[in-house]
């Protein structure tokens, strides 16, 4: 076996096809969209690129791909953070804890010889994909979040990898006779009195403004959050892109104040992966008609972002927006996956808890020292 770093369509190409070959008999992996994998990788179409300097790891045994890692230094995330703190993902390997260790091996080498002290991961160049799933391996990956076999963090721990912080997900179903418990209406009720808050939904025919507030919202109001660096207007703008054909306007909600200033924000995703699966990633020939007819049908989604801005936080504005998504879904009998929520942000534990939602599943973003 031999490491070999990307440069040419070819070796991409065998880097963002290998997890269609490791997983091509897994009953629980999603197939993403072959093209939005090759989106990641294309500076034209991927924004977070262009801060970042990043090298793409191949291992192969003979002419055959069995492995592959990358790594990374995001600029905008050094310079917030204040820390030389390198990033690993996109990590795959065949089940040979010898070869998890080679990449991993090359993937450090080369964040040391650019002077990082430390290797976090796994992590995505996509919006908010990070960790490995440590607990919770069922049922299948929603949009936009991660998948992998319980092995890979035997490999990361050997390496010496430990954890530096857990990710957890709930999830609330209608269909299983979930309800918003009865205090919380009373609850949200006072609040948009006392506070003249008023919970909208986003106009698409002001997308890009649109775009640029949630932007500012997410920038502001998570910006004491573990992990969080500030995400560009590009990047905005390349996710709205993106979610564009598949969003549902009604739920992409913005808390104004009494003076129509934007002080809260939440994002509901439907869950494209229902759709996804048994296409192998590509929408042609057929696959395009069953997203088609497919995406009215949806029931279910996930909540994928949700922040208040610092001087109306604990003043349960982020309750207020729940109670409207809630009474937008639960007109449709769904299920709503909460992905994710940081395991020391108590607030908001606490709350889902109190909102009946139950336990799923927990991701973990690994550390080592370098």
């Amino acid at each position: 076996m031999e490491i070999r770093t990307v440069r040419t369509k070819k070796e991409l190409a065998g880097f963002i096809d290998l997890p269609y070959r490791l997983y091509r008999r897994d009953p629980v992996w999603v197939p993403p969209l072959r093209s939005d994998q090759w989106h990641q990788f294309d500076p034209k179409r991927n924004p977070m690129l262009g801060h970042c300097e990043y090298a793409l790891f191949l291992l192969q045994d003979g002419d055959e791909v069995v492995g592959r890692v990358s790594a990374f230094i995001d600029r905008l995330a050094v310079d917030w953070w204040k820390e030389p703190i390198g990033l690993f993902g996109s990590f795959e390997c065949v089940a040979d804890d010898s070869a998890a260790q080679m990449l991993l091996s090359a993937a450090q080498q080369w964040l040391v010889a650019r002077g990082m002290n430390a290797m976090r991961g796994p992590w995505s160049f996509a919006s908010q994909e990070w960790g490995l799933v440590a607990d919770g391996f069922t049922p299948a990956p929603v949009i936009m979040a991660p998948y992998n076999p319980p092995a890979y963090n035997g490999y990361l721990t050997r390496f010496g990898f430990s954890k530096v912080k857990d990710l957890l997900v709930y999830y609330v179903d209608t269909r299983e006779g979930y309800t918003i418990p009865e205090k919380y209406i009373r609850l949200t009720t006072r609040i948009q009195d006392r506070w003249k808050i008023n919970v909208r939904s986003m106009d698409m025919r002001n997308l890009e403004k649109e775009v640029a507030s949630f932007v500012r919202l997410a920038n502001e109001s998570i910006s004491h959050n573990w992990g969080f660096y500030p995400a560009t207007e590009e990047e905005g703008k390349a996710i709205a892109r993106d979610l564009k054909p598949i969003v549902d306007p009604k739920l992409l909600l913005f808390a104004e104040d009494e003076h129509g200033k934007a002080i809260g924000f939440a994002m509901a995703l439907p869950d494209v992966n229902t759709l996804l699966k048994g296409l192998n990633g590509r929408l042609f020939p057929f696959g395009w008609i069953k997203l088609l007819y497919g995406l009215p049908r949806i029931r279910e989604y996930r909540m994928w972002a949700l922040g208040v801005i610092p001087e109306y936080q604990g003043k349960a504005v982020d309750a207020l927006m729940y109670r409207k998504l809630y009474e937008i879904l639960s007109r449709r009998d769904v299920r709503l996956e909460i992905n994710y929520v940081l395991e020391d942000n108590y607030p908001m534990n606490n709350a889902l808890d109190n909102l009946g939602a139950k336990f799923l599943r927990r991701y973990r973003v690994y550390q080592k020292a370098i």
